[in-house]
């Protein structure tokens, strides 16, 4: 980190925001990082691309909208391609520039494959946010997104063990978890009614089968809880992402008890998002197939924001009893009674999940220390 009278060292996080920008919960996944990484006096630039088939014009004003609001509308660029100009944001010749002297640049899912940028960056970070997918993909010969970096990281803590199934793909994996600037996630003394989640019910790609095992999406993993809000009675609402077409999810969910939300609407803006979550009562985490499965220890990074803001999290269990204590503010469950105990539990002390909520937020999720760890495992 720079002293005083010094040009700031630079953090590049690379990934693909334009093309998911009206997905608010996607954007605070990069503004953790961005807003992060400023805390601890670093210079940031975001980058991003899109695709030749999307159409920049809208997609690119609302990126730049949203970085502004939060100070960071001098800290991106949004790239036609790979080795193309940019359409919005800094030129290319300054985003090299500023490449060339970062600290660390940090590729999400390996989005950013401009070779020019890549090859300038003194360390090439590939940070995997969507574990199992990749390494599989890998494994299969489908895809390969690793090469090219210097350093792995992963959100799945349990990678390596021998409970959790990923495949390492020979890589030196290490392990981070997921930040939240905390003082953008103060802690809302009203608590709402409803247990809620935001997400995308089935998401871009399909299961994938490894290893003679099936490993789905979210929608394979949430029908198994459809009926615990029937069951017990209290409130609970989903904001999905779910194509109508889904017509006989809908039928089950809606006979489950749960109230569905249109997430364009109730996360349709950063604001909307946090607003969301800190009227709720606390979140309802299902996360996909795969990340339970595998015993991969993921947790999301939506959920450190409900923690933040003194919202418990009922979470399916994905390994993460040898990761965090579990109990008071994280109850984790791996069937319906167990979910249907935990939630029976936030609503009779809400005080006491509410303020160990905060607590394990600040423990475990504060940007400032896991990101200064962060920086730490990948020799930054």
């Amino acid at each position: 980190m720079a002293k005083q009278g010094e040009i700031a060292d630079t953090v590049v996080v690379a990934g693909g925001l334009a093309q998911k920008i009206e997905y608010a919960g996607h954007a605070w996944f990069f503004l953790q990082y961005l807003l992060g990484f400023q805390r601890l006096g670093f210079d940031v630039l975001f980058l991003d691309r899109l695709p030749p088939e999307i159409d920049d014009g809208p997609r690119a004003h609302r990126l730049g909208q949203v970085l502004e609001e939060f100070g960071l509308g001098r800290s991106f660029a949004l790239l036609d391609g790979p080795g193309g100009e940019t359409v919005a944001g800094l030129p290319r010749a300054e985003v090299l520039e500023r490449v060339r002297r970062s600290r660390i640049l940090m590729n999400v899912m390996g989005y950013l494959d401009d070779e020019e940028l890549l090859e300038a960056a003194p360390l090439r970070v590939f940070l995997d946010i969507d574990p199992g997918f990749p390494q599989m993909w890998s494994e299969l010969g489908l895809a390969d997104v690793f090469s090219g970096h210097d350093a792995y990281v992963t959100i799945a803590e349990n990678i390596g063990k021998p409970t959790c199934s990923i495949p390492t793909c020979g890589q030196d994996w290490r392990t981070t978890r997921q930040p939240v600037v905390l003082e953008q996630w103060p802690v809302q003394a009203e608590l709402g009614e409803r247990l809620t989640t935001v997400g995308s019910w089935r998401g871009p790609y399909d299961r994938v089968e490894y290893g003679g095992r099936t490993f789905g999406l979210r929608a394979h993993e949430f029908r198994q809880f459809a009926d615990v809000p029937r069951l017990s009675g209290r409130a609970f609402e989903a904001a999905l992402d779910i194509d109508t077409a889904d017509e006989a999810d809908l039928e089950l969910l809606s006979e489950g008890g749960w109230a569905l939300a249109d997430p364009a609407e109730v996360a349709a803006d950063p604001d909307a998002y946090r607003r969301y979550i800190q009227r709720s009562r606390g979140e309802v985490s299902i996360p996909k197939q795969m990340y339970v499965e595998t015993s991969s220890g993921w947790f999301s990074d939506r959920s450190c924001c409900y923690l933040a803001s003194g919202r418990p999290v009922l979470a399916r269990d994905t390994g993460l009893g040898e990761l965090y204590p579990c109990g008071e503010g994280l109850l984790t469950f791996t069937t319906a009674d167990e979910a249907l105990e935990a939630a029976e539990q936030v609503f009779r002390e809400p005080g006491r999940h509410a303020a160990a909520a905060r607590s394990l937020a600040e423990e475990s999720f504060d940007s400032d220390a896991v990101l200064t760890r962060l920086l730490e495992v990948v020799g930054g």
